[in-house]
């Protein structure tokens, strides 16, 4: 893992484990905020409608996924965990189109923007495969190999095959006119 990442991913990771322990320990302040959402989203996506249940389990999440990322263990898997979870709690949280005080819409509004680039980071980070190939190249060439005929193998092997015996000859006659 380079440097950039070591430090980055605890830093990104950080806001996600301070505020889920604070979901999770306290859900009853945050639970009425998150009523709405928690309303809107609960029946189609066959969740039980406890509120304070769901601020505890986002909560949850965020401390799992905080610590995955953090830790550099599924990086990918906990970044889309985390940004999963940052959505509800962004629409709940900032819902700056419901002030009407210019003071507060602004400081919401501002909050809501913070958290979208939050949001940015993470999707990043769900994409980053830190040098490694990802899952669709990976998918990709195992296809074209499975795809692959006798015929074609061996023709690559004859090939490798030639390309060697002239590297070998070359080998050959540099050293004997190094010898000269």
């Amino acid at each position: 893992m380079t440097l950039v990442r070591r430090i980055a991913r605890p830093l990104l990771a950080s806001i996600f484990v301070y505020g889920g322990l604070d979901a999770f320990r306290h859900p009853s302040a945050k639970a009425p905020a998150a009523d709405k959402v928690v309303k809107a989203l609960a029946g189609p996506l066959g969740l039980p409608e406890d509120t304070e249940l769901l601020v505890r389990a986002n909560g949850a999440t965020m401390i799992a996924g905080g610590g995955l990322l953090a830790s550099g263990r599924f990086p990918r898997l906990a970044s889309l965990a985390l940004a999963g979870s940052l959505i509800p709690t962004t629409v709940a949280g900032h819902p700056f189109w419901n002030e009407t005080d210019p003071a507060k819409r602004a400081q919401q509004r501002l909050q809501f923007v913070k958290n979208l680039s939050i949001l940015g980071g993470v999707l990043l980070a769900a994409v980053d495969t830190a040098g490694k190939p990802g899952l669709a190249y990976r998918a990709r060439m195992l296809g074209d190999a499975a795809g692959r005929t006798k015929a074609s193998v061996a023709k690559d092997a004859r090939y490798a095959a030639r390309t060697a015996k002239r590297e070998a000859r070359l080998k050959v006659a540099q050293a004997s006119d190094a010898l000269g």
